[in-house]
């Protein structure tokens, strides 16, 4: 796992890792190596033996990572297999409860407006929620301030004190904020609409073509054979089947997938291409 400890990347890779234990017949463990938002991890496992024995969950944190990086000391299209994705994990589109916009609709009507300046959070640049604005504003003509933070409750949190006017967050981190009243969620960034918000429409009901994704997957080094690699997809497709694992990943916010290596493969492709388009539009880079 790419990221710390205690994270909705690990605690996803711990309930995937008990879940594996029973299916494949072997014990699944987990192994936290963070550091260079996922780059460390990525290129430990992008040198470990093709056996099967050494995968990944890594994010879509790793195609933004193609273009924010000059090296992230791997190429994951060159040097890891995509095994299957695990969960689509989108973004809301949040106001303070009271901020004049109360709909979806009202609040592109006064990004495009322009008369009153918005200003919106992110975890930092390059990040989804950063992106995500940007390819707003884009699809309106709007001119919404970026204000990066070093974390997105930060974020959060001044989202809720007024001193920032929105945030497109990741779901999974703001679903108490959004049960409590404190924050009003106006749409979400996938192409469907999240089970979690059912009564809140997506972005491209009003934006189409609008899709910013969050997602998770497994991943294994380059050289691993294919009958490992449709064993692991086999097993991890069980473990997306299981009402109790399905369930606890759609209480979490996000959308279960479970899709073949080759699919996977084809999704990676397009999104580096995605983002590398919005982070070369929005100047970012992490380097």
């Amino acid at each position: 796992v790419p990221f710390a400890a205690g994270g909705s990347t690990d605690i996803t890779a711990r309930m995937l890792a008990e879940k594996l234990t029973v299916v494949l017949g072997q014990s699944v463990v987990v192994d936290n190596k963070a550091g260079a938002a996922g780059n460390i991890a990525g290129a430990y496992v992008s040198r470990a033996a093709p056996d099967g024995y050494t995968i990944m969950l890594n994010t879509s944190t790793m195609t933004a990572n193609v273009t924010l990086y000059k090296d992230m000391g791997f190429n994951p299209q060159k040097d890891l297999t995509p095994v299957s994705q695990i969960a689509l994990i989108p973004n809301v589109l949040m106001v303070n409860s009271d901020f004049q916009a109360k709909t979806l609709d009202k609040f592109i009507e006064i990004v495009k407006d322009k008369k009153i300046q918005i200003n919106y959070g992110s975890s930092g640049a390059g990040a989804s929620n950063h992106l995500a604005g940007v390819l707003f504003n884009k699809m309106t003509s709007g001119e919404m301030v970026h204000v990066p933070y070093k974390g997105g409750s930060l974020a959060n949190n001044d989202l809720m004190g007024g001193q920032i006017q929105a945030v497109f967050a990741p779901l999974v981190e703001v679903l108490g904020f959004l049960e409590n009243g404190k924050l009003r969620p106006l749409a979400v960034t996938t192409k469907t609409r999240s089970a979690r918000l059912p009564n809140i429409p997506t972005v491209s009901e009003k934006l189409p073509g609008y899709e910013i994704e969050l997602w998770n997957g497994i991943f294994a080094p380059a050289a691993t054979p294919t009958d490992i690699v449709n064993k692991l997809n086999t097993a991890l497709k069980t473990v997306l089947q299981d009402p109790s694992f399905r369930n606890k990943l759609i209480e979490q916010g996000s959308i279960p997938v479970g899709n073949s290596s080759e699919e996977f493969k084809k999704i990676m492709s397009s999104e580096i291409e995605k983002w590398g388009i919005l982070i070369k539009m929005a100047g970012a880079t992490a380097n």
